[in-house]
């Protein structure tokens, strides 16, 4: 791939390239593989996770080249330049009517998608749930046997350039309506209950020791979260902001698939 990303770093800095079959040829190749999961907009090397620029650079040029289309599927008329996945049977994914994902996302076998959005660039992994107008952002990476609930906002980014994607590990669960954006990382086996935003400058608290440790950007593996506030002093006085607080870690004997309801009901804390 070395060749291509040349190309594609040649034509991110020379628009006027954009017109030459070469590039066109590579910023498609970039996409396909995309599509195929044999490229990902980011990777774990190392226990690191690594953004490949580049790739989000082909996916911002492969808007740029294509051409505006209308095509229909049954009694929907949809106009857009990227087109939707299709063969889902060969994929072995389950989609229920109506899911939609973009051309250009990778859905691991085994994937489930409720009526739900995934966007180019997203990966999915093996065995996942995305549940009932969950969304799934561009260039987001979501691990193997992971739940996203209902409603569950997974955040996209394309750019800046140097910008981290949302990253949910394996077998975590995403409580309902929760929200994670801004290249936020969710290690594995973490559990967010329903409500819970997390954004870069969210603070996220550790409370369940005898001090509050403090995160930003990062839920610790196996932590069960719920959503909470704390006191912040502004000019027009004393107001509530919203933060999110481990509560306690996931227990060993909670089976990795359980319901939030039970993940949850270790801690005393309804949902």
């Amino acid at each position: 791939m070395k060749n291509v990303k040349e190309i594609i770093e040649q034509g991110w800095e020379n628009r006027k390239l954009l017109s030459n079959p070469e590039m066109i040829n590579a910023v498609e190749e970039v996409v396909e593989l995309l599509d195929k999961g044999k490229l990902r907009v980011a990777q774990q090397i190392d226990e690191q996770w690594l953004t490949n620029d580049w790739i989000k650079k082909a996916i911002i040029l492969y808007f740029i080249i294509r051409k505006m289309e209308t095509f229909e599927i049954g009694m929907f008329e949809f106009h857009d330049k990227i087109p939707l996945k299709h063969n889902y049977a060969k994929l072995n994914v389950r989609v229920v009517p109506h899911a939609l994902a973009r051309y250009g996302s990778f859905l691991s076998p085994g994937v489930v998608l409720m009526p739900s959005y995934i966007n180019i660039g997203a990966y999915v992994g093996h065995g996942t749930m995305i549940d009932t107008w969950a969304t799934v952002g561009s260039c987001a990476q979501i691990g193997k046997d992971v739940h996203l609930s209902g409603g569950v906002g997974i955040g996209g980014v394309l750019e800046p350039i140097q910008a981290s994607p949302v990253i949910i590990e394996d077998n975590c669960f995403i409580g309902s309506r929760s929200i994670v954006v801004e290249g936020v990382h969710v290690c594995k086996e973490a559990v967010l209950g329903a409500n819970v935003v997390i954004t870069q400058s969210t603070r996220i608290i550790d409370v369940s020791k005898s001090k509050p440790i403090e995160y930003k950007g990062v839920v610790p593996p196996r932590s069960v979260v719920i959503p909470g506030s704390y006191k912040k002093k502004f000019p027009a006085g004393d107001y509530q902001v919203p933060c999110a607080l481990i509560i306690g870690t996931r227990k060993e004997t909670t089976n990795k698939k359980t319901s939030l309801n039970d993940a949850l009901r270790d801690f005393n804390v309804p949902v």
